[in-house]
């Protein structure tokens, strides 16, 4: 994998919760990442944009709040719309309101068009060796 890889991190739709993507950031980026951190209450669109306009092979979502499910709702579309039909789409947090087994939301998601799906507790060097693998897959 090429290790300056540029990746878009940031927090979706309404959500102001900065710790964790803070975390992400840093362990991505001693991970080798380029991380491009769009931080908190950040739309589809910027996620879009941001990647266009620096390459990224990756975009990482993140939700705290619950509203992941509304807020991701056609970003995948959105993307191949924008000519992003390769970027790889990762989300994670607390996606959704109410009690539901992770297996349900996971699957929820992929059907969203997201590539992984990882839960609140997520292991962030873990999910860096997943990224590096999806990258290099893609390459």
């Amino acid at each position: 994998m090429n290790q300056s890889a540029a990746i878009v991190l940031g927090v979706i739709g309404a959500d102001c919760h900065a710790v964790g993507n803070k975390i992400i950031d840093n362990v991505l980026t001693r991970e080798g990442f380029r991380v491009v951190n769009l931080g908190v209450m950040v739309s589809q669109d910027e996620f879009i944009d941001a990647a266009i306009e620096t390459g990224a092979k990756a975009i990482l979502v993140s939700s705290i709040y619950g509203h992941g499910e509304i807020d991701c709702i056609g970003l995948r579309d959105r993307c191949v719309e924008r000519g992003l039909d390769d970027v790889l789409l990762y989300v994670g947090g607390n996606l959704v309101i109410g009690k539901r087994g992770f297996d349900e939301v996971e699957a929820q998601f992929r059907e969203m068009g997201f590539d992984r799906v990882f839960a609140p507790t997520a292991d962030l060097v873990q999910v860096s060796a997943l990224l590096k693998h999806d990258v290099a897959s893609r390459s």
